[in-house]
């Protein structure tokens, strides 16, 4: 599985950590940017970016960072075919895959405790969803997908 990550200048260090933990796993990490933690940068440049791969590929999966996650979240979930859940603790991640098939993950550097990244990872990344009364719920979020109004 391809893992797509990208981080604002506020996540460049905890995206450091994200991808020496995915590596360690096995996974085949792109990094997208940014890695310089000293200039600030547009998040949603970079949300798009990471969104727009994970929605073209077959199995890829995306990972976002900004200080409060809000903004990635908000800017990958008007990519069409990306399902963002911005998560704070493992719980959340898991619920992101079984109930919504989430397909980019969202975190936050200043309120998720680096010593549970592994393991939200981890149950991110390993979660099937469940499908059944849920598959009917992501059905209906596709519709709108579909049927929303040009701007």
């Amino acid at each position: 599985m391809k893992i797509f990550i990208g981080a604002d200048h506020r996540g460049v260090g905890f995206k450091a950590r994200i991808k020496g933990i995915l590596q360690s796993l096995g996974y085949d990490v792109i990094d997208v940017g940014t890695n310089d933690e000293t200039k600030g940068c547009d998040y949603p440049k970079i949300g798009f970016d990471v969104a727009s791969r994970v929605a073209r590929s077959r199995n890829g999966r995306g990972i976002l960072m900004c200080m409060s996650g809000i903004g990635q979240s908000i800017v990958a979930n008007k990519v069409k075919g990306a399902y963002a859940a911005l998560c704070y603790n493992a719980e959340a991640a898991k619920l992101s895959r079984q109930h919504n098939n989430a397909n980019v993950l969202v975190l936050s550097a200043k309120f998720v405790k680096s010593n549970q990244l592994k393991k939200i990872l981890t149950v991110w990344l390993t979660t099937e969803f469940e499908g059944g009364r849920h598959q009917r719920r992501v059905n209906q979020i596709k519709k709108i997908e579909r049927s929303a109004l040009p701007l």
